[in-house]
């Protein structure tokens, strides 16, 4: 095959030789192959005639129609599967290496004459006008933290004009969550930008039935922040587009940098903390020309933030328990009862009752789950041993695994008094020290000693008591004392 160097080697050599056959010769081709493309004053590219006709007869030619109809009416169907059901209408005829074929002839009808595609329209983006925020999934990363997987989310601040970013993590799609994300994320930034776009999310949008758009907390929480709230449409993801590429982006650059640590284990929750602020900080030092260009627009900063809780009230049941956002959470029996007040914060609950802080509970994630401390149920729980048996909330009577297999032995020793004798244990280690209870326990199970409370509360008394927490009393400073300081000063400095 002549190549277009040939020919236009030969066009310099006719020139130069008497002979076409010459030239011709010395480009490498026949003299009628010189006589050809001299006539045609062409390059062999330019005449190639593209290749427009089957070598061989379609196979999928009978069934072409009906393939088409099918597409039609699903446009999402794949070839293989198309192709495997033909495989099983008419077995042995078409063979595993026809699937190329099919799926190029498939490819091509959808290029020509299918639906059309959706089409993504790049936007225009002015600085310091737009943020969006949305929560992401972390799991996919098999994060631990001390070898057991950290089940965690990150609330996601982007500035879409700069893409400078910002990570918080949180458990659930709370509006705790999103509070303390998005006000972390503007103190950090050191300004306001002009608008705020979510997704549809529950917790700061209502549903179209309702009247109003946005949640009174959402609209309180944007009011006290000077930010204008908006929200995509129903399945349009695409609408917050900017922070949906970052979650993707910023989970790769997680996992890069996990595997350049060789160890997705971290010693603490806020050591992996540490290890995401770090990532984001070099991730928004490439940034920092567009940012600054925010920065000169971006609006004030409130004069504080405002609270991350929920506050609601409730009064406590018989059972010395309530309620919260269909979880139950138990609080001491003294306030049976009574109307307490709860603030809702991200991790944690707070139990005020006479504007005192009276409990501080571990907030419980997802619905139906019940986090019960035997401390404030014990002194009656003592006095209706017989009631353990089919308590409802029997398991989070156990402060550890040695508290379960002390009451198994009870059982196996002497059914009948069981749950007497292990109620006791438990008031035992709720006056004097858990850690010591269960040494206790440990010691006589390891010996296969008898076991009773009166063993344990000897083995107690014998060890001592844990060392209650001192509280330190600090006395108010005599203001006089700093004045007198002063006057020494100045004395100094006149001498």
């Amino acid at each position: 095959m002549v190549t277009d160097e040939q020919i236009r080697r030969l066009f310099m050599l006719v020139n130069k030789e008497n002979a076409l056959s010459t030239a011709a010769a010395k480009a490498g081709m026949t003299a009628k192959t010189a006589l050809k493309y001299r006539k045609s004053c062409a390059l062999p590219s330019q005449t190639k005639q593209p290749h427009d006709w089957r070598t061989r007869p379609d196979p999928f030619c009978n069934e072409w129609p009906q393939i088409v109809e099918m597409l039609q009416v699903n446009p999402g169907l794949e070839s293989k599967t198309i192709f495997e059901y033909f495989q099983r209408q008419e077995p042995g005829k078409y063979q595993d290496s026809q699937l190329r074929t099919l799926q190029r002839r498939i490819k091509y009808w959808r290029a020509m004459e299918g639906p059309a595609k959706e089409v993504f329209f790049p936007q225009i983006h002015y600085p310091g006008d737009l943020s969006a925020s949305d929560f992401t999934h972390m799991t996919s990363l098999r994060i631990t933290i001390q070898g057991i997987l950290f089940d965690h989310m990150v609330y996601h601040f982007v500035l879409t004009y700069s893409n400078w970013e910002a990570v918080s993590v949180c458990y659930s799609e709370s509006f705790e969550s999103l509070s303390n994300g998005l006000q972390s994320a503007l103190w950090e930034l050191g300004g306001v930008p002009r608008r705020h776009r979510t997704d549809r999310m529950s917790t700061a949008v209502h549903k179209d039935c309702n009247p109003e758009k946005y949640t009174a907390r959402y609209m309180a929480l944007m009011r006290h922040n000077n930010l204008e709230p908006e929200r995509t449409n129903v399945n349009s993801g695409n609408e917050n587009g900017d922070v949906e590429q970052r979650h993707r982006r910023f989970k790769n650059a997680v996992d890069q940098e996990l595997m350049l640590r060789a160890s997705r284990d971290f010693e603490s929750r806020e050591t992996y903390e540490k290890f995401l602020k770090g990532l984001i900080r070099r991730l928004n030092a490439g940034r920092q020309e567009r940012l600054n260009e925010e920065l000169k627009v971006l609006r004030s900063l409130p004069r504080r933030r405002i609270n991350d809780c929920v506050t609601l009230e409730a009064t406590v049941s018989s059972s010395s328990t309530i309620s919260i956002q269909n979880n139950v959470y138990s609080v001491h029996s003294r306030l049976i009862g009574e109307r307490v007040q709860i603030k809702i914060f991200v991790e944690h609950l707070e139990v005020y009752y006479a504007q005192r802080v009276v409990e501080r509970i571990p907030r419980l994630r997802g619905r139906d789950g019940h986090q019960i401390n035997y401390r404030h149920i014990i002194d009656w729980l003592v006095r209706k041993p017989g009631a353990f048996a089919n308590y409802r909330y029997q398991a989070n009577m156990f402060p550890s695994s040695y508290f379960k297999m002390a009451y198994d032995e009870l059982r196996r020793q002497n059914p009948l008094y069981a749950n007497k004798e292990y109620v006791h244990i438990l008031k035992i280690a709720a006056y004097n020290g858990e850690s010591v209870t269960q040494s206790a326990l440990r010691w006589l199970l390891s010996c296969q000693k008898s076991l009773t409370a009166a063993i344990v509360e000897q083995y107690v008394h014998a060890r001592g008591a844990e060392t209650p927490v001192i509280d330190v009393k600090v006395d108010n400073v005599n203001l006089v004392d700093y004045d007198a300081l002063l006057n020494i000063e100045l004395e100094s400095v006149h001498a």
